[in-house]
């Protein structure tokens, strides 16, 4: 067998063992969704509960279905939310052997950040749909019809609205993380910045009703997010040329 035959085996050998390092890392944490998922469910009378706890009208259900529906889109929002650093983790476990022990030690500080901005962004999310979104749809009922609200359609205008904001609040981790490993960069970022607020505005279009002040509230937040996330790529950006800057100069001095 010649050595070009060889280095080849080589390679599809370290291919196939990196396939299923990861394939078993997705393994572990699609069980610990599903263990999270069945605590959810467990305790879902008490998340629903929390849920409607600041809305002053009942929720009424029309079929079987119905009550099924919230038992399986809360216990399953709750696993989300959970899992979402265990997947960071795993993901950071996997990449672990081609980082330095800096790059290490600094990516690891994402996975909890990563937990922290998601729940903040449903927070944020549910804030602006208890207080102002809510409010301003039922002003304009004005009378004119009995309201009845049933879970369903309650429940998914709700996460309708709150859901992108638990991920777009991920985007200054997102930004930096990419950031690091030479993907996006701060430049490019200034450069994208209108077609970013855009795309933002048009988000908060799509998730409030069509009431300019509340688009406006909406997009504000996140488009102040986006020069946050430029703001935190640019110190990762300089630590990244700086390391570069003093290995190029040891080189030369060797």
């Amino acid at each position: 067998m010649s050595e070009d035959q060889q280095t080849e085996i080589d390679k599809e050998m370290n291919l196939t063992g990196h396939l299923s390092e990861l394939r078993n890392r997705l393994i572990v944490t699609a069980i610990f969704f599903v263990a999270f998922f069945i605590l959810g469910f467990v305790y879902v009378k008490k998340i629903y509960n929390f849920f409607v706890e600041d809305i002053d009208f009942k929720l009424t259900v029309i079929s079987p279905g119905e009550i099924i529906w919230i038992h399986f889109t809360m216990a399953g929002l709750v696993a989300i939310a959970i899992t979402i650093p265990l997947l960071a983790f795993q993901i950071w476990s996997f990449i672990k052997p081609g980082l330095t022990p800096t790059e290490r030690k600094a990516s690891l500080a994402y996975i909890p950040a990563l937990f922290l901005l998601f729940i903040g962004g449903l927070v944020f999310g549910y804030y602006m749909f208890i207080k102002m979104i809510l409010p301003f749809l039922l002003s304009l009922n004005d009378g004119m019809f009995n309201e009845m609200f049933t879970v369903d359609k309650y429940f998914k205008f709700l996460l309708r609205v709150t859901l992108p904001f638990a991920f777009l609040f991920e985007i200054p981790i997102i930004a930096m993380f990419l950031t690091s490993i030479g993907i996006l960069s701060p430049d490019f970022m200034q450069r994208t910045r209108k077609y970013a607020y855009f795309i933002l505005v048009i988000i908060g279009t799509i998730v409030t009703p069509p009431d300019f002040v509340l688009q406006l509230v909406v997009a504000v937040p996140l488009i102040i997010l986006y020069e946050i996330s430029i703001q935190l790529s640019k110190i990762v950006y300089r630590k990244k040329m700086r390391k570069h800057e003093k290995f190029m100069n040891e080189g030369n001095e060797e």
